[in-house]
């Protein structure tokens, strides 16, 4: 199921009406995002199930966990797959981090932020310090291994940026670059590059 077709919003060039769905979110999420923020989920998203609209998910965080981000992601794609239904975001306040994955996981033709909202992308980050103190062959081996988390983390950085900016107007490179540094993107901004359809 598509979203309902909406009107052009007057406050915002090319951007679409709200759709009325947001008004009555099925999962409200707020705070960090953990594993206790996967649960208010999970359980909200077992209630939609029984439901025939569009799953509609409101966020306000700060970041937390990229992994818990990554989860929420695929069970929201995993629904619009499996359901055909649409999916709508609602970003509000502050979308940050590991909260820029989670509404990566939704189309940016479905995405929607308050007008005071902003979101902060930044690259996946390591925080761990590696001591060398042994045979070399134990050594090589724990360099290895961290090459190898590196690696790893790289891929799925790739995986979330590329959901991220599909359809937008933001290029991969672009997301690359900016985010080394921490990007906050306002959200008259975000919609201007394509990541949001809109403001409310």
């Amino acid at each position: 199921m598509s979203v309902p077709a909406c009107d052009i919003d007057s406050r915002n060039a090319g951007a679409q009406r709200p759709p009325p769905e947001l008004a009555r979110p099925h999962i409200r999420l707020h705070g960090q995002v953990d594993d206790s923020m996967l649960s208010a989920f999970l359980e909200g998203l077992a209630r939609v199930e029984e439901d025939d609209g569009p799953l509609v998910l409101e966020l306000t965080t700060a970041g937390g966990d990229a992994e818990v981000g990554r989860r929420i992601a695929s069970d929201v794609r995993q629904f619009r797959a499996r359901a055909g239904r649409a999916t709508i975001f609602h970003g509000k306040a502050s979308v940050y981090s590991a909260g820029v994955t989670i509404m990566s996981g939704f189309r940016p033709a479905e995405r929607w932020l308050t007008e005071d909202c902003m979101l902060l992308i930044h690259c996946r980050r390591l925080d761990k310090t590696l001591t060398l103190k042994g045979s070399l062959n134990a050594e090589r081996a724990k360099v290895e291994a961290l090459l190898a988390e590196i690696d790893a983390g790289l891929q799925l950085q790739a995986y979330d940026f590329g959901s991220l900016v599909q359809d937008t107007g933001v290029g991969l490179d672009e997301l690359l670059q900016r985010a080394e540094h921490d990007w906050y993107v306002a959200a008259s901004e975000a919609v201007r590059r394509g990541l949001v359809a809109g403001l409310t």
